[in-house]
């Protein structure tokens, strides 16, 4: 009698191993599909204007799952980036078990001013949201401005309060036409001029954008290769040519 339940207890306890066993099986089964299936091979980049696809790959794909799709489309369901410069958030889209494509949404940045050294980066409020030693192609060099300090997430200490407004209203109309300026001045009486490479652009006041930024499309694949100033202080609708004044 005792050998019977002894070995009945022996039988139960096997059994429950086997059991265990199986369901530690399944789930390393469960495991390595779900690792073998969704290893990432092909990876699109899109929206990432100041880092290199590869760099915004080094950036998602860390870690011990950093390769497979779907943690990182859970792991980035439009992510809130807050220690990566120039990026708000990441998103990462699985377009197929062993595909992702990675979007990248930037901070707005209205332009920067050379600062010791530095390169301070300002969004449209003209916050301060990087300060750096490298310069970023695609955003405008702003002259002109008068601070005497500077501090990261803070707004630039300038007199006039109102010229980030006038800063974002110029860059946005660039961009509408197609054009991009290496540097904007802002002088006093809203006197602007801009350059782009060698050609000078004596702009004036804000007044007519739409319309002095438009001619400025049409003129400068003329000036290609030209040194000079262009005048545009004082076009009007009724304007049938610009002064050039080349450059001896």
């Amino acid at each position: 009698m005792y050998k019977s339940r002894k070995t009945k207890r022996r039988k139960r306890t096997g059994i429950k191993i086997l059991v265990m066993l199986a369901v530690v099986a399944l789930l390393l089964g469960g495991l390595y599909y779900f690792l073998l299936t969704r290893t990432v091979k092909t990876v699109y980049v899109e929206g990432n204007v100041h880092y290199t696809k590869e760099e915004i790959e080094a950036m998602v794909m860390k870690g011990p799952l950093g390769n497979n799709s779907l943690y990182l489309s859970l792991e980035y369901a439009n992510k809130e980036i807050t220690d990566i410069p120039f990026i708000a958030s990441l998103k990462v889209e699985v377009l197929a078990p062993d595909t992702i494509r990675i979007k990248v949404l930037e901070k707005t940045l209205a332009g920067y001013v050379c600062y010791l050294d530095r390169y301070l980066y300002f969004d449209n409020d003209g916050i301060v949201v990087e300060i750096s030693k490298v310069k970023t192609e695609g955003v405008p060099e702003i002259t002109g401005l008068d601070f005497e300090f500077a501090v990261l997430g803070e707004p630039l200490p300038v007199a006039d309060k109102d010229i980030f407004y006038k800063i974002l209203s110029m860059t946005k109309t660039l961009t509408k036409y197609e054009l991009s300026s290496d540097r904007i001045y802002f002088g006093s009486l809203d006197n602007m001029v801009l350059y782009f490479g060698d050609i000078k652009v004596e702009f004036g006041a804000e007044d007519l954008l739409d319309e002095k930024i438009m001619v400025l499309q049409s003129l400068l694949p003329q000036l290609a290769g030209k040194k000079g100033t262009l005048n545009l202080q004082n076009y009007d609708e009724n304007t049938q040519s610009i002064p050039f004044m080349p450059e001896e």
